[in-house]
């Protein structure tokens, strides 16, 4: 019996990945750069013959937007998709907006790089206070205040993302449904992490590039047993 095969795929350049800024929850649209991307994406997903059964993505529009551009490609805009926050980018604090290069400048890369990719370690909070907090977005007004965070780590993200996946996601898998997941770097490095089992210190030197699908086959027990990526290189 063949593999069941799952896609993930890191939304397109933003327009805030192309300015060099902390993106987080700060929902940012698509660069030209980032829709073509997804462009891309869904044609290697049509010439390797990809169709799907059910979509999940986050509530941010850069990721939809991307999704949308992927599945209109493979002609399948028709597909059921789930949009939930579980699936956002983790959240960067009072970093978010702020100019990566400049923040290095001020903390040092050691601090910066420890925010970006550790495991455990958290950015400055916002205040309940500030505008950026989610609380003040419509798109979260049915979540309770303990759910919106003020800043994340990798780990907490993790939490929220691996809710979706075991409660949802993987049922969908072991029923042979083909599945695609639109998300951002942070999100899918959580999931796989958890897929993959990765230790906390060697998922610092996970990257995921924009706008390439990454390809999950798992047996029946939800073991995975290859990954690979498409791309046209």
């Amino acid at each position: 019996m063949s593999n069941t095969k799952l896609v993930l795929l890191r939304h397109g350049q933003s327009t805030w990945n192309k300015k060099n800024l902390f993106t987080g929850w700060e929902d940012i649209e698509l660069s030209k750069e980032g829709e073509i991307e997804a462009i891309e994406a869904g044609k290697i997903l049509k010439k390797n013959n990809f169709k799907f059964d059910y979509a999940y993505t986050s509530v941010l529009k850069r990721a939809i937007h991307t999704l949308w551009l992927t599945l209109n490609v493979l002609d399948q805009l028709w597909i059921p998709v789930k949009k939930t926050w579980r699936l956002n980018e983790r959240h960067y604090g009072e970093l978010q907006g702020m100019n990566k290069d400049q923040i290095t400048k001020k903390f040092g890369k050691k601090k910066v790089q420890e925010w970006r990719r550790s495991f455990m370690v958290k950015p400055p909070s916002l205040s309940i206070n500030d505008s950026r907090w989610s609380r003040f977005d419509s798109k979260y007004s049915k979540l309770e205040d303990y759910q919106l965070p003020l800043s994340e780590s990798l780990f907490t993200t993790l939490e929220r993302v691996i809710h979706v996946w075991k409660n949802d996601i993987s049922y969908k898998i072991i029923n042979k449904e083909r599945i695609i997941i639109v998300a951002h770097g942070n999100s899918l490095r959580a999931l796989i992490k958890y897929i993959e089992n990765i230790n906390d210190n060697d998922i610092v030197d996970l990257n995921i590039a924009t706008g390439i699908p990454i390809i999950y086959e798992f047996d029946n027990n939800l073991h995975y047993k290859k990954k690979y990526y498409l791309d046209n290189k």
